[in-house]
């Protein structure tokens, strides 16, 4: 299990290594060794082993509906849940079946925006743009929005598939219209197309956790261990990256990392991790950089 969110908190921890660097070491690059532990709450340790899907979104969307319906389906070129396969939903934690169907090429539509045209006269019809319909209008807020300073530009509209679109335009797939008008103003609007590849997905849900405490109790069941058994040196590495952060590739950082490695962590890429432990008795997110 690993989540975006923790993606997200890692890299501000290596980004954050960076920065304390600079100022300590001057004219030295980012060490390839770090230590950095923070306490970790349940809502800490949650996020670390999920994805918080927020309303609003795709993921969102597809993952109420595969709950709702007992599965659903999306088409698109990339996978949303590639980096894990549990995610948060209003507070309550799915683990996320995502599986690839068939391949597919389609038509896919965008319409550009021309906001100040040399030639406004229209070839094939013009329409304010309050007279378009809803879904037009919100595509192409951006007439309503625009100043003068945008005059000297072009915007480009993603509309998406006739499929996806329906008989919701005006413009897509077949316009009506070439001039769009507003206040007085005159835009012109083109309807371009291309050929899209993707994939269409199947997503299934299955509740694992009602809250966050329970997951994070999943999460310290499969991944918690003690950080025990350290000599004196190791523990001033395991105190200093708890006060901050320990960059120093000594023996003694090297041998805490090995203890910390032998066990599974919550995520691990090829000189990184993120494991959760517990030393003295109070519970850490550690994140090590070899």
């Amino acid at each position: 299990m690993f989540g975006l969110v923790a993606d997200m908190r890692r890299r501000q921890f290596l980004a954050g290594g960076t920065a304390l660097l600079s100022v300590a070491v001057a004219g030295c690059g980012h060490p390839n060794q770090v230590l950095d532990l923070d306490e970790a709450s349940d809502e800490d340790i949650a996020d670390e082993g999920s994805t918080r899907v927020e309303p609003g979104s795709e993921e969102y969307r597809v993952l109420t509906s595969a709950r709702d319906n007992g599965s659903a389906t999306r088409t698109g070129s990339y996978e949303l849940f590639y980096r894990t396969d549990t995610a948060r939903v209003d507070g309550t934690y799915y683990e996320v079946s995502e599986t690839r169907l068939e391949s597919y090429e389609k038509t896919v539509y965008n319409v550009d925006v021309d906001l100040g045209p040399d030639n406004s006269t229209a070839e094939r019809g013009e329409v304010a743009y309050e007279d378009l319909p809803e879904f037009d209008r919100e595509k192409l807020a951006v007439i309503p929005n625009a100043s003068t300073d945008d005059r000297q530009h072009n915007v480009n509209v993603d509309y998406g598939s006739a499929q996806e679109v329906g008989d919701r335009s005006a413009l897509v797939p077949d316009p009506q219209y070439d001039i769009v008008t507003h206040e007085g103003d005159r835009y012109r609007v083109a309807v371009e197309s291309r050929t899209e590849s993707g994939r269409e997905y199947r997503y299934e849900v299955t509740e694992i956790a009602p809250d966050v405490d329970s997951f994070a109790d999943q999460v310290r069941e499969e991944y918690l261990f003690a950080l025990t058994g350290l000599s004196a040196g190791e523990r001033e590495v395991v105190e200093e990256a708890i006060d901050g952060a320990y960059y120093e590739d000594d023996d003694a950082f090297r041998s805490v990392v090995e203890k910390i490695r032998a066990h599974e962590g919550l995520n691990v890429e090829d000189s990184y991790g993120t494991w959760l432990l517990s030393y003295e008795n109070v519970e850490y997110l550690a994140d090590v950089e070899w």
